[in-house]
């Protein structure tokens, strides 16, 4: 059982779900968004996200017209690959598109791209084997940090 705090957008408050692993994630349409999707390989029992980052996940999915397979979305930051600045650990970034085809994953990548929900999505030449996006709450912060710390 997961612990999921969801900041929600509209009303500026934080609330708080439980979910079993097989069910779907707080504010998900058409239970196209498992909580062990939403988890991936993350050990922690607490969860968070936002209501928003939930809708564009609605919309990518409406958008895109098939299944979405999710590699992981949410990640703290010891748990590998990801520094305490990272989307992933924010709640609203998903790595998805493993196990499709190059030509399906590039699809989802361009449907990604032009489909506007997305704050980022990583340039497709970064991620060959995936496809990478987030609703983070500006653009710019991570592009600040990144410029003053490379």
């Amino acid at each position: 059982m997961a612990k999921i705090l969801i900041f929600n957008n509209d009303t500026d408050r934080m609330e708080t779900y439980y979910r079993g692993e097989a069910e779907p994630m707080p504010y998900n349409t058409n239970g196209t968004l498992r909580v062990r999707e939403f988890r991936g390989s993350s050990k922690s029992n607490i969860l968070w996200t936002t209501k928003r980052c939930m809708q564009s996940w609605n919309s990518q999915r409406y958008i895109f017209g098939g299944p979405i397979p999710v590699g992981f979305a949410f990640k703290r930051p010891y748990e590998g690959g990801h520094g305490i600045l990272s989307q992933h650990y924010a709640g609203v970034a998903f790595d998805v598109g493993q196990t499709l085809s190059s030509t399906r994953r590039t699809q989802l990548w361009n449907s990604a791209n032009n489909s506007g929900v997305w704050s980022y999505v990583e340039p497709i030449s970064l991620t060959p084997t995936w496809v990478h996006f987030d609703k983070r709450f500006r653009k710019t912060c991570l592009l600040n940090w990144r410029l003053s710390y490379n």
